[in-house]
């Protein structure tokens, strides 16, 4: 197999992650200028990110097909790839809520936990350029634990947040609405734990 087309798979990833990373920064963009009027557009924005990160897995996967070697067994590459686009769903997910409940202001807590995606999404960034040299990297494995501490955060955030909104929210349609929006901010941090998880155990199979 040659080295291009070996390397090929490992900055697919990057770049999906990098898709995830940009996805991110826009939900924390969003939130921090919070407003109800702009969500049509702004889910839209989002979407196209989406339908980006959606592109550059089935380029991958069109490509994976034709393959007679890869450099990691093809059930990873196809597991990996499709968490790895979980996060970017997930990540549109929290946009969709907003737009279907029409929030009409923004929750204080909604923005550090946009910024702890931020984080994980450029942690599973990270973690995925160290893979492309996982037999001889020193750090792989430590931005696979830091992954799983930034999702152990996010854990604790969203029981806080729901806590909070079930004891200061008092219409139940309200309570019920952002609930799928705390929701879908858990979603993606475990979804990037899920990524950091396969990438462990690739790296058990193969050493």
């Amino acid at each position: 197999m040659s080295k291009k087309s070996e390397n090929y798979y490992f900055e697919n990833f990057i770049a999906c992650a990098q898709i995830a990373c940009e996805a991110a920064q826009l939900l924390q963009q969003i939130l921090t200028d919070y407003a109800v009027d702009q969500l049509d557009e702004n889910l839209q924005k989002m979407h196209a990110i989406e339908h980006k990160a959606d592109q550059k897995k089935h380029e991958m996967l069109e490509k994976l097909v034709k393959e007679f070697i890869t450099p990691i067994e093809r059930d990873d590459i196809v597991e990996l790839s499709q968490c790895i686009d979980d996060v970017t769903d997930f990540i549109e997910d929290v946009m969709i809520h907003l737009d279907i409940g029409q929030m009409q202001t923004m929750r204080e807590d909604c923005l550090p936990f946009a910024q702890l995606i931020l984080k994980c999404c450029n942690g599973m960034t990270d973690m995925l350029t160290e893979f492309q040299t996982f037999r001889k990297s020193k750090r792989l494995r430590q931005t696979v634990i830091e992954l799983n501490h930034l999702e152990e955060e996010g854990d604790a955030m969203y029981i806080r947040a729901m806590k909070d909104l079930h004891q200061s929210t008092e219409s139940p349609i309200d309570a019920i609405a952002w609930r799928e929006v705390y929701k879908s901010f858990e979603r993606v941090c475990d979804a990037c734990e899920d990524v950091a998880n396969i990438v462990e155990s690739i790296l058990i199979e193969n050493l």
